[in-house]
């Protein structure tokens, strides 16, 4: 038995038991559940344990101040979501979601915030977007990579984004090929998906970290793959046969790439492309990556510009517990995505608000190296390198690094950094006959203080 290393390795770590739903077709359930769904239809209790969407392990205890026993009140909550339910079919198993007015609003919010083309209010100047871009992209690649079980440092794993040095072990590798894979989905951000496409996603994201090399960029051709809690040993999923695979991935790809007759909002069906691929489980490793990127790829191409920006997994890794549930509720309670979709929005909130925070910390910085300005012939970016180098004295810059951070032509970087040896801010240091490192000078404490700074 091969025990996959995603949908992820964070579901092989369950350190808990999912409680499996009751049987609420009993006949003296059923027969008084329409009186039971009436009794609680307008109420708040209904109304906030479908909000937040819980399952029956939550909703088992919400029954105190009702004259209904645990049982008869999830048989109620159960009747409510039957009668709001969107079904879809992928192959031959059938799933559904319900709109609740939290997804609602959460959407509307969206719709007003990350898409559109009159901009975001998240505050981005046009000539900031390129940097922050560049941010999230890693921070993107990097959070994906560790849920995956990539063991870095960020501050590591960003220099060697930012250097371009050559990845040094499997974490490092795992961390590059997301970020080229990233960086490749923001330029074919507008094309179809098909599985020849999908093929190539893996192939890049899982380039030289796999057990098996010649397992990337092929679909999966048996079934011996499971997902297994390892402190049970309990398969806590078995994805579908590798024959039927071709059928699923066509109908995900129709998905993708056609409107449904039924509206679906957009973000919802991005989210549900998200749980599907890691759901069909196409490849022997690698889906979970995969599933994020196809998420990625599909809120770009419906217009969503504003998740270019977005670092999801960093807040999924945070979340890793209820990312994993999520799945496992789904699938436990009759194929309903809307734990998922619901956990999702509430990730895709926290990563909206984080970015708001980083951008605002960032705009202090850019502030705060304002007054390094005052330094004669020293340009703005010059001014930033100064106040890194006040803030993280052992630092050691080169000409790439500066390149990447700032956005600017190889020729700039190095005119900049050698601009700021001239003023004797900067000692170059020789790594080879070619190459040069650059670290704070002994003279750079005394030169700020010429400068009553």
């Amino acid at each position: 038995m091969q025990v996959s290393r995603n949908f992820s390795l964070y579901l092989q770590k369950i350190t808990f038991m999912i409680e499996s739903v009751p049987n609420i077709y009993q006949p003296e359930i059923v027969e008084k559940r329409i009186d039971h769904y009436l009794q609680l239809q307008a109420t708040d209790l209904l109304k906030g344990i479908n909000n937040e969407y819980l399952y029956w392990d939550k909703v088992k205890y919400k029954n105190k101040n009702t004259p209904l026993s645990a049982l008869e009140l999830w048989s109620a909550v159960k009747m409510s979501r039957l009668l709001n339910r969107q079904l879809l079919r992928f192959g031959n198993v059938l799933f559904h979601y319900n709109v609740t007015d939290y997804i609602q609003q959460s959407l509307h919010f969206f719709d007003m915030n990350i898409g559109g083309n009159l901009g975001s209010n998240i505050g981005i100047a046009d000539t900031d977007k390129k940097k922050y871009l560049i941010n999230s992209i890693m921070e993107e690649a990097i959070s994906s990579s560790q849920m995956e079980g990539a063991v870095t440092t960020r501050k590591k794993a960003k220099e060697m984004l930012q250097k371009e040095l050559k990845p040094k072990s499997i974490s490092d590798q795992m961390i590059f090929n997301n970020y080229i894979t990233i960086q490749y989905i923001l330029q074919h951000k507008n094309e179809d998906l098909t599985p020849e496409k999908l093929l190539y996603i893996h192939s890049l994201i899982s380039k030289n970290t796999l057990d098996k090399n010649q397992e990337e960029g092929v679909f999966r051709t048996n079934n011996d793959i499971y997902v297994v809690n390892h402190v049970t040993s309990e398969v806590v999923h078995q994805p579908p046969s590798h024959e039927e695979i071709p059928s699923l991935l066509n109908d995900l790809c129709h998905f993708f790439n056609e409107d449904s007759k039924d509206f679906i909002h957009p973000i919802i069906k991005g989210i549900i492309v998200h749980f599907m691929v890691a759901w069909i489980h196409p490849f022997s490793d690698g889906n979970g990556r995969t599933a994020r990127t196809l998420f990625y790829w599909y809120m770009l191409k419906k217009g969503y510009w504003l998740t270019e920006y977005l670092s999801i997994s960093r807040i999924i890794q945070d979340t890793k517990n209820q990312y994993e549930k999520a799945y496992l509720y789904t699938e436990n309670d009759e194929n309903d995505l809307t734990y998922f979709i619901t956990y999702h929005i509430k990730t895709m909130e926290k990563a909206y608000n984080a970015l708001k925070d980083y951008i605002s910390r960032k705009q202090k910085e850019v502030i705060q190296a304002a007054r390094f300005l005052k330094i004669p012939n020293v340009n703005e970016r010059q001014a930033q390198i100064i106040k890194l180098l006040y803030d993280d004295p052992d630092r050691i810059l080169n000409s790439k690094e500066i390149e990447n951070r700032y956005q600017t032509s190889n020729f700039t970087a190095r005119s900049d950094l050698k601009g700021l040896v001239k003023l004797g801010f900067l000692d170059i240091i020789p790594v080879n006959k070619i190459k040069q490192s650059f670290v704070k000078s002994s003279e750079f404490d005394t030169i700020l203080k010429q400068y009553k700074i």
